[in-house]
């Protein structure tokens, strides 16, 4: 394959994953981390830095994957840091109650009006799995309606795919699974009122929950029409079932409020991820106070952790989203990334390349596809994927990091500035000559 430009020495990195093999599934600790859908060996971070990363072999890069999102006010952010450093000093977990977490809570809760209480969890899949268990135990209802295309996380009630047809109840996506726990769930395509339809009339007075990612970033950026969106709301209350957004992308992402105020709607459960804690392990669920009263020690469902509400992820998470509390500071953030954006569909109609840049708040994926507007999963050509493998290495030699995948959104932080972004335009207008010439 030609290339502009030489490849960045992986040296260190490739030794480095050598070892790791031996100790780890496949060499990671979680599986898009291989490497596997993009050319080269893992890059292993040694550490980041506002908007740049530097990893073992002491290349620089441009970060735009951003932890996986949360990292939207960048690396190593000073009030973060010096919040979790003072935290360190007096101690890292005591499983009872801080006053932190009534600080945080009180944050979230007074710049959120989706939500009137929360419980604090540990990670993202942790808050969805609750929210699930939480949405079963109050209807008093077992199957739940998720979409193709939407990812929550890794637990056995969610990690399962559509089976052909219309409707159909999912099928395990992974081993170890078991079949029972798939039956439970119903998987049909974003976008098909018909088939959401379907589903409650097939299985009137059965569903307890309809998930949905806020706006669906985990397989591409498929953003949902308002109308649809505001269908699934009806549909749920007519039929006694509860709507939960899945916000840990989203959330804290697009505005305090996430895609719920983008979306001027009112879900019944929310969950978020490791934004709120400014990056560290942490998670939340919040709901209604009558919804949340179901939660244990009030009322029947259990859900408990030893690390929930964490110490050094609360002061942290106070950190963070005092400044995001900010007038102005998701506006500002947005204006950013729609020039940058802009900028980028720019040189694409001039070199009349068959790709498009979609963007929603300071999120942006590239789908090389003619479409200019993608809804479902189905709607993405897997074979352009081979297009974002070429990109992806270019990017790298040139000093730009993006997630290892093409289903990957990027993100924009505050940390970027004027000359992170103009350097970021450059390369990627000679990476789309590489992968179009």
């Amino acid at each position: 394959m030609t290339t502009t430009t030489s490849d960045i020495s992986r040296k260190k990195s490739a030794e480095l994953f050598e070892k790791a093999k031996a100790y780890f599934p496949g060499g990671v600790n979680s599986p898009v981390r291989a490497f596997k859908s993009v050319y080269g060996t893992p890059l292993f971070i040694e550490r980041g830095d506002q908007a740049h990363l530097w990893d073992a072999d002491g290349n620089e890069f441009i970060d735009y994957c951003c932890s996986w999102g949360p990292l939207i006010l960048g690396h190593n952010n000073a009030k973060i840091r010096e919040a979790v450093q003072e935290q360190l000093g007096k101690g890292l977990s005591f499983g009872a109650p801080t006053e932190l977490e009534n600080h945080l809570a009180e944050l979230i809760l007074n710049n959120n009006k989706k939500i009137e209480k929360i419980r604090f969890v540990s990670s993202g899949t942790e808050a969805v799995m609750s929210a699930i268990r939480l949405a079963r135990g109050y209807t008093k209802r077992d199957k739940i309606v998720k979409f193709e295309g939407c990812y929550h996380g890794h637990s056995d009630s969610l990690l399962v795919k559509a089976g052909s047809g219309l409707v159909t109840f999912g099928e395990t996506s992974s081993a170890g699974v078991p079949k029972a726990f798939a039956d439970e769930t119903i998987v049909i395509a974003l976008n098909d009122k018909e088939a959401l339809e379907k589903v409650f009339a097939d299985f009137k007075d059965q569903i307890a929950a309809v998930i949905i990612e806020g706006v669906p970033a985990n397989n591409g950026l498929l953003i949902q029409d308002k109308d649809y969106i505001h269908f699934l709301r009806d549909i749920t209350k007519e039929n006694g079932s509860l709507l939960i957004f899945d916000e840990v992308i989203t959330g804290f992402r697009l505005g305090f409020e996430g895609a719920s105020k983008y979306y001027d709607i009112q879900p019944d459960i929310l969950t978020y991820g490791k934004i709120i804690g400014g990056g560290m392990p942490v998670g939340a669920y919040g709901a209604s106070k009558e919804i949340m009263g179901c939660i244990s020690p009030d009322g029947a469902v259990y859900q408990a952790g030893t690390l929930s509400g964490n110490p050094v992820a609360m002061a942290a998470g106070i950190a963070a989203l005092s400044i995001l509390a900010a007038p102005g500071f998701y506006e500002k953030l947005e204006a950013t990334t729609q020039k940058f954006v802009e900028e980028i569909r720019a040189y694409i109609q001039e070199k009349k390349y068959v790709v498009n840049i979609i963007t929603i708040g300071s999120i942006f994926w590239f789908a090389f596809s003619e479409n200019d507007k993608i809804q479902r999963a189905d709607e993405i050509d897997p074979a352009s994927m081979d297009k974002y493998k070429v990109m992806h290495r270019e990017l790298l030699n040139r000093g730009i990091y993006f997630g290892p995948s093409g289903y990957e959104v990027g993100f924009i932080s505050a940390a970027h500035t004027e000359d992170d972004l103009n350097q970021t335009l450059v390369a990627i207008k000679a990476a789309l000559d590489v992968v179009f010439q």
